[in-house]
């Protein structure tokens, strides 16, 4: 697995990165988003308001594709019922496979998609909370939406509350409709399999899974059209923030001394060596050679195999008296 990376730009930037904490980390932020999308459920009575303004302005743009698309899947159960599982699973499942992809094959894009995910998650809890919002099957049938959820219900888990297993209804928001982070995960893994997938079937699944997932929200009158617009458009600003968040968390990282995975020589006294020859210190090979004096042998510098030295021999001096060493300043008669 790749190791390092330009800091900020979505590589491990020197942390390696496993799976053993990743997880606990996806899983964290995953239940801080149910359990927070779970409390702020917000005024039954203005969560209506908003969804009935919203179904207003499409049909004054429109642009309210929910009629057609929910008759159509209300009319045939051959589309309703695997578009019933469709919204009721994928997300649950292309989502996390796409992250483990990444941090397999991936693996230096990984942290810039996994923070892109989290931060967009995070947008969206926002919009739950400042905008409580009806989806269209929960309004009055005056308003000609039906909840295809309930209608076929018998051939899956759910019953009519949302996608929540029957008896557990009560343990999810069903006023969190704005945004759709059905589409804006499905837009998510688009994107992540438009860019590193390598094959041909990648691309038409980049394409087709938020087109797909798009079609479903609305059919089941789970979602506005405007509600996907919306799911597109807090995605858009979690990538914005990707390199600011990233970066943070570097600074954080550094303040805390968290360790950090420098690359490794293979030999570190060959690399050290390299290192400060290249940051020009001083090294070995470029310091002055001095001679090497053995036996009556010396050699000079720049020279590798030694031979003998021979100095004239002065008038009274003893056959037997050794040369002078090098470096040596001693005279040879006072020693």
């Amino acid at each position: 697995m790749p190791q390092t990376d330009t800091p900020g730009t979505g590589g491990i930037n020197g942390l390696r990165l496993r799976w053993w904490t990743e997880l606990p980390l996806i899983v964290l932020v995953y239940a801080a988003y149910s359990a927070g999308r779970l409390v702020v459920r917000g005024d039954v009575a203005a969560a209506v308001d908003h969804g009935v303004g919203i179904l207003r302005v499409e049909q004054f743009l429109r642009i309210n594709a929910e009629h057609p698309l929910n008759r159509l899947f209300t009319a045939q159960s051959w589309i309703g019922v695997p578009a019933d599982f469709w919204y009721a699973s994928l997300h649950y499942l292309v989502t996390p496979l796409i992250l483990v992809w990444l941090f397999r094959s991936r693996a230096v894009h990984y942290r810039a998609a996994r923070a892109w995910l989290m931060i967009s998650t995070l947008i969206g809890l926002v919009g739950f909370t400042l905008l409580p919002t009806c989806p269209p099957r929960l309004l009055s049938e005056g308003y000609g939406f039906v909840d295809t959820m309930a209608q076929y219900s018998d051939f899956g888990w759910w019953g009519g509350e949302a996608s929540a297993p029957r008896g557990l209804g009560g343990m999810t928001n069903q006023y969190a409709a704005m945004p759709s982070l059905h589409v804006g995960w499905a837009l998510w893994c688009g994107v992540m399999l438009w860019r590193h997938g390598r094959s041909p079937l990648t691309r038409v699944a980049a394409v087709g899974y938020p087109l797909i997932t798009t079609i479903v929200v609305m059919g089941t009158a789970n979602h506005y059209f405007l509600d996907a617009v919306a799911g597109a458009v807090v995605m858009g600003l979690g990538l914005l923030l990707v390199r600011p968040v990233l970066r943070l968390a570097d600074r954080v990282k550094a303040r805390v001394g968290l360790p950090l995975t420098a690359a490794r020589p293979s030999s570190g006294v060959v690399a050290g060596a390299h290192s400060a020859s290249v940051a020009g210190a001083p090294s070995a090979s470029s310091a002055p050679e001095s001679s090497i004096v053995s036996a009556g042998c010396q050699t000079s510098a720049g020279e590798r195999i030694p031979r003998p030295r021979k100095r004239p021999a002065e008038p009274g001096a003893e056959p037997s008296a050794r040369p002078a060493e090098a470096g040596d300043s001693t005279p040879t008669a006072a020693r």
